[in-house]
Order: structure tokens, then C-alpha cells, then sequence
């Protein structure tokens, strides 16, 4: 049975005199229609398994020297800080595959709100994520790590934090650790969404083109 929505699509049950921040943590976590419990808490995973690795290099912030001086001190924070943030923001992005937002667009998207998203538009980007980030952290991390090498072959620096020694190596294998898992279970949300999407719509893929409705 669909729950019960109000003509914006957002839930109609949410609790009147609620705070705003409360109402919108409700509304990117409502769950689709259908979504099975394993594959949100998967989903809710996803963002918790990237955040070490972006507190870890946040913590660089506070070092006296980044990148040997190569780069200026200013542009280098820019950077963490901005790749700290997208990183959270795309692994936030799976809980697209388990939530309304996923499936339905949102009442703040102008000229899109209450459309359906289409499966492709989140299946293939997903799916695209899901091999880069399986090949970059879970293959090629896992052969660097054990061979101490870079991809061209030639060894790590001595000071690279894996190489270190002490709690220094230790803090950074209990930050990293986790992205290998990012990429599998970003896979998983991609293939459940994909059956979930298939077994409700009972059509394509794709949607169809003008020219090919009746």
C-alpha cells in the first residue's frame, strides 16, 4: 500500500510543529516504495565509510608543510576542504537509491518537481561510480598497499603515511581502510535499485522516445 503523500510529494505523516532541520533529515531518508531494510542500512552505511578518510585529511590542515611547499598553503586547504565535502556529498548521493527523492524528483527542483526520475538517469551514473570507485580504491589501493609501490612501479616516499610507522600508519590504515568497501556497496544499491525499479515499472530501461509511444 503507497503511503500517503501530500500533492507536493513530500510524506504526509510528518509530525506538525517538527523543526526544519528534522523535516528535511525525514525527507532525503523517506524510503521508496518497496525498499527492503538491508539495502538502506546499506545506504546509510555508505556516507559513514567515506567520512574517516575525510577527517583524516582534514587533519593535514593542521601540518606545517603540504606537499613539500609545492603548493601554496591556501590553495592546498582550499583543496581538502573541497574535496573533503564532494567526497561526502557523493557518497551521501546513494541514499538517492533507496529514497523518494531517488525515484521521484523533489518539490524544490523547478520544472522537473513530482516527475518521475528516470531509471538510466540514476542507473547509469551509479553503476559508472560504482567500477571507478571499486578500481581505485578496493583494486589498485589493495595492490599498492601490498606492493608499497605507486601505479608506475616505482616505491612510495618514505614519508608516505603508510610507510611511517607507529600510530601515525595506524590512524591512516583505520581511515582508508573502509573506502575499499565504498565501491561494492555502491554496486549492490545500484543492482537493487535497478531490480526494484525493473519489477515495478515492468518496462525498459530507458523510457520511451515520443515516436515510439501508442
Amino acid at each position: 500500500m503507497a503511503r500517503p503523500t501530500t500533492t507536493d510529494g513530500e510524506p504526509a505523516h510528518a509530525p506538525r510543529g517538527e523543526g526544519r532541520l528534522r523535516r528535511v533529515w525525514r525527507a532525503v531518508h523517506e524510503p521508496a516504495e518497496g525498499v527492503p531494510r538491508w539495502t538502506r542500512r546499506v545506504a546509510c552505511a555508505v556516507p559513514l565509510v567515506v567520512l574517516p578518510s575525510g577527517i583524516w585529511r582534514l587533519g593535514v590542515l593542521f601540518t606545517e608543510d603540504k606537499r613539500g611547499g609545492a603548493i601554496e598553503d591556501w590553495a592546498m586547504n582550499g583543496y581538502i576542504v573541497f574535496l573533503t565535502l564532494f567526497s561526502e556529498v557523493l557518497a551521501f548521493a546513494a541514499v538517492g537509491l533507496v529514497a523518494r527523492w531517488g525515484e521521484v524528483v523533489p518539490r524544490w527542483v523547478p520544472w522537473l518537481r513530482g516527475r518521475r526520475v528516470p531509471t538510466a538517469a540514476a542507473v547509469v551514473p551509479a553503476a559508472i561510480g560504482a567500477t571507478i570507485l571499486t578500481l581505485v580504491f578496493t583494486v589498485i589501493a589493495i595492490v599498492t598497499t601490498v606492493t608499497q609501490s605507486k601505479t608506475d612501479g616505482d616505491p612510495l616516499p618514505a614519508d608516505f603515511p603508510s610507510r611511517a610507522g607507529g600510530w601515525e600508519t595506524v590512524y591512516f590504515y583505520a581511515a582508508y581502510v573502509p573506502l575499499v568497501l565504498w565501491g561494492p556497496m555502491l554496486g549492490i544499491l545500484t543492482y537493487a535499485y535497478w531490480r526494484r525499479r525493473g519489477s515495478v515499472t515492468t518496462g525498459p530501461l530507458l523510457p520511451p522516445t515520443a515516436g515510439n509511444t501508442t
